[in-house]
């Protein structure tokens, strides 16, 4: 789509500095800038470029001052890196915005489908199923029997839902998640061998929750697994059953949490942080990335290392980690005088 400098104004409350008719039908990194592009320029280093990126329109702050000719338009707003991102949302509603059902998706004759949906070609929704007004499942998703899909909730391509899962509102999951899938619950028999214990709960993600691609949710062993409003789950990340993670906390990849573990709210944990089993985490913590939880924290508190501890008490630890290897020198020194003594 085109859009003019003027448009792209009144759609900010900006104001134009230039050629209110100049066009652009992309969006381009200052740095990176082409000929019909539109750019932003937020932090002070990339000032340099937007004298020579050939970016037709930026995007730039009020207090902005040039300090020698720019051939761009300008368009000035209150606040450009926000004023950008508000862009970057309405050009994805756009590119984003699908309808209709393809004659390729096997969708079953009890399943209710709602108004305005987008069901790609080789979709499977189950028995039972609901799939709310506005809802979009791009192609290859599966959707099992008497699972529910919320309003304005996508699901991207090979997302796979098994049965009796409950997606809310405004959610987005990424390419090849898996939600429900058995939790890993095996009961050890005299003989050594393991017999499996059958996971007859299921998953419930609450509304505003965005998961990443290729993250798996396993289903509880009874009752539900749990992700709560406003939780955003970075790819690659393993959540086990019966685990519950709390309201707008955030995860960044390959972190695993092990079974019944509860996450407070508000949370924020670094990558490759492994969570032990029936585990309490509470409110505001912060963990730093690929620590080892093997006990409860309380709220508040920020934590590093494996096993973890208060990041202050790591950081002093840390000196002495650098000098171990010398202080392992001067004891065996002292052990060998000791010995010739």
């Amino acid at each position: 789509m085109i859009f003019t400098a003027d448009q792209i104004a009144k759609a900010l409350n900006g104001k134009v500095e230039g050629d209110k008719n100049t066009e652009v039908q992309t969006l381009s990194k200052i740095e990176e800038g082409i000929a019909g592009s539109l750019s932003f320029l937020a932090n002070p280093k990339y000032t340099p470029f937007i004298y020579e990126t050939k970016a037709s329109i930026v995007i730039v702050n009020d207090d902005f001052k040039a300090s020698k000719a720019i051939n761009c338009t300008l368009i000035r707003v209150k606040d450009a890196y926000s004023a950008f991102s508000q862009l970057l949302e309405m050009y994805n509603q756009v590119k984003m915005n699908k309808t209709g059902i393809s004659k390729q998706a096997a969708i079953a004759e009890t399943a209710k489908i709602g108004e305005n949906v987008y069901i790609g070609e080789f979709v499977v929704i189950g028995d039972n199923a609901v799939i709310a007004d506005h809802a979009k499942l791009y192609p290859q998703t599966y959707v099992g029997e008497n699972c529910k899909i919320g309003e304005n909730t996508t699901l991207f391509a090979g997302v796979k839902i098994y049965s009796d899962c409950v997606i809310g509102k405004n959610c987005t999951l990424h390419a090849g998640a898996v939600i429900g899938s058995d939790g890993f619950g095996f009961a050890p028999q005299v003989d050594k061998n393991y017999k499996k214990v059958a996971q007859i709960g299921n998953v419930i993600i609450e509304d505003n929750v965005e998961i990443g691609a290729n993250t798996t949710i396993d289903r509880a062993t009874l009752g539900s697994t749990r992700i709560r409003n406003g939780v955003k789950l970075d790819n690659l990340i393993q959540v086990a059953h019966n685990v519950e993670i709390g309201e707008n906390t955030v995860i960044a990849a390959q972190t695993g949490i092990s079974g019944s573990t509860k996450i407070g709210k508000n949370c924020m944990l670094g990558g490759q942080v492994g969570l032990g089993g029936h585990i309490n985490i509470g409110d505001d913590v912060k963990i730093g990335a690929q620590s080892g939880i093997i006990s409860n924290i309380k709220d508040g508190q920020t934590i590093l290392g494996s096993p973890a501890i208060d990041v202050s008490n790591f950081i002093r630890s840390s000196i002495y980690f650098k000098k171990l290897p010398e202080l392992a020198r001067k004891i065996s020194a002292l052990e060998k005088k000791l010995t010739d003594n």
